[in-house]
């Protein structure tokens, strides 16, 4: 089953008055991999944000991060997801909505995660697997950072 999930966005009128300007099941529902379905629910093209910017944050064209900016992502993962081992310019605050799923390091150091953990990621190399038989649902905030320096070697974003 692919990923339903609401969205409610607010803005505000001609007066400044606080409104709904969305209120939908995410349409923009993406296959980011086999076996994963993922939605962009906001995204800014700056930090700090601009809340005047006209527009559907969830239509900006982002990559799985978006360079001096900012991106509000869930993602489906189903069981048997197709690995892939990454790292990002950003810092990941993850809050696992349902199910289970193992977080893979660079150097095989697994860590399970399950409802109601939270993670924060920081620039490292690594990747979801679900070995359940149930999807585990994952919403992720990504806020672009600098590349991780580690003993004068610069580890930029790949995968």
């Amino acid at each position: 089953m692919t990923l339903q999930i609401r969205r409610v966005i607010t803005g505000h009128d001609a007066n400044g008055k606080a409104i709904v300007t969305i209120d939908e099941i995410a349409q923009n529902v993406v296959e980011s991999r086999k076996g994963a379905n993922a939605s962009v629910i906001w995204s800014t093209g700056s930090l700090p944000a601009d809340n005047t910017e006209e527009g559907d944050g969830g239509l900006r064209k982002v990559g799985t991060t978006l360079p001096g900016g900012s991106v509000f992502r869930v993602v489906k993962f189903h069981p048997g997801v197709v690995p892939r081992m990454h790292r990002t310019d950003s810092i990941d605050y993850a809050v696992v909505i349902e199910g289970e799923i193992d977080m893979e390091l660079d150097d095989g150091v697994m860590v399970r995660l399950k409802a109601g953990d939270v993670l924060v990621q920081r620039g490292t190399i690594h990747n979801w697997i679900n070995r359940g038989t149930v999807p585990c649902t994952i919403a992720f905030s990504l806020i672009a950072a600098a590349p991780v320096t580690v003993g004068g070697k610069t580890l930029r974003a790949e995968g």
